[in-house]
């Protein structure tokens, strides 16, 4: 992977064009861009409803350069499914010899929840895919709704910070780990803070023979409340303050692709963005939420450091 120039795929045609409708400053087109920089091979992608399908394919136009099949919210992970077994199955026949791959992009609404058990079904099936979803932590398409991916505390339009609730109360549930749970061959969780990052960890996926999952965060900056021009520094500070961890499963191992040199606090992730602003107040600064974040920061942290040994002995 030492061989990618940053430089020289930014020249490349990529499978997304200019002229989709996504919200300015949105890092799901940014994210799609990064993840199919680095790939080689003809590819076939399939989007589950959201966001980045109502936006790219508004009929009848299309922002995909590629073979792009739009399905409804639950069924990306079977959609995909079905279309790489029908490749493997006249590729055997000789009717085709392009060595094409397969990708289902979805949502964390689509992916952590209304998706999950088309996912886990294609995991568990090992079909040669590459599923991403793009994570910003709630439902965008459809007003801003908490998810299974929104994080504790986060003001949502169904888990509003008021008088009597301080956000949602749930923790979020841990996708990649029960995605790396299916024993595939290849899991990651990365985000938009180094581009490089997303390149290599979607090149790997893709060139893994089997199913692959990749887990971007993607800030939304209506939901998250923050300037679009903040994106990549929010980020920095998911990656800095552990409250995102960069890492990678290849065949059972864990390895860390990014180990923070400072320790920031969750509280200057937390801080960056508006969805937290009630966390703040002035007279009413909630240090019990704050501290109890950092508690839940630390537990994952010390939780992944210890499979990453374990996997490595």
């Amino acid at each position: 992977m030492s061989g990618l120039n940053i430089k020289e795929m930014t020249k490349r045609e990529g499978p997304l064009c200019e002229g989709h409708r996504m919200c300015p400053g949105c890092g799901a087109p940014t994210a799609v861009r990064q993840a199919f920089m680095g790939i080689d091979d003809p590819i076939v992608v399939v989007g589950a409803t959201g966001c980045m399908e109502v936006s790219s394919t508004v009929y009848p136009y299309s922002a995909w350069r590629v073979p792009f099949m739009h399905v409804a919210f639950e069924n990306a992970g079977a959609a995909i499914s079905g279309i790489e077994s029908a490749h493997k199955a006249l590729r055997g026949r000789g009717m085709f010899r392009e060595n094409i791959k397969f990708v289902a992009f979805g949502g964390d609404g689509g992916t952590y929840d209304i998706g999950l058990q088309a996912l886990s079904g294609a995991l568990e099936r090992g079909h040669d895919i590459t599923y991403i979803c793009y994570n910003n932590q709630g439902y965008m398409n459809t007003g801003a709704q908490r998810s299974g991916a929104t994080p504790k505390s986060a003001s949502a339009t169904t888990s509003p910070a008021g008088l009597k609730l301080p956000g949602k109360l749930q923790r979020p549930k841990n996708l990649t780990e029960i995605a790396e749970a299916h024993d595939i061959p290849y899991v990651a969780q990365t985000t938009l803070h180094n581009p490089m990052d997303v390149i290599t960890k979607v090149k790997r996926a893709v060139e893994t023979k089997g199913p692959a999952f990749v887990n971007i965060l993607v800030p939304c900056p209506l939901f998250w409340k923050i300037d679009p021009a903040d994106q990549a520094q929010v980020c920095k500070l998911a990656v800095d303050s552990r409250f995102w961890p960069v890492y990678e499963v290849a065949d059972g191992e864990y390895k860390l692709s990014y180990e923070p040199k400072k320790h920031v606090p969750v509280e200057d992730f937390l801080k960056s963005q508006g969805r937290y602003a009630h966390l703040f107040k002035r007279d009413a600064v909630r240090t019990d939420l704050i501290e109890s974040a950092q508690r839940d920061v630390d537990a994952q942290w010390e939780k992944l450091k210890m499979r990453i040994q374990s996997s490595q002995r």
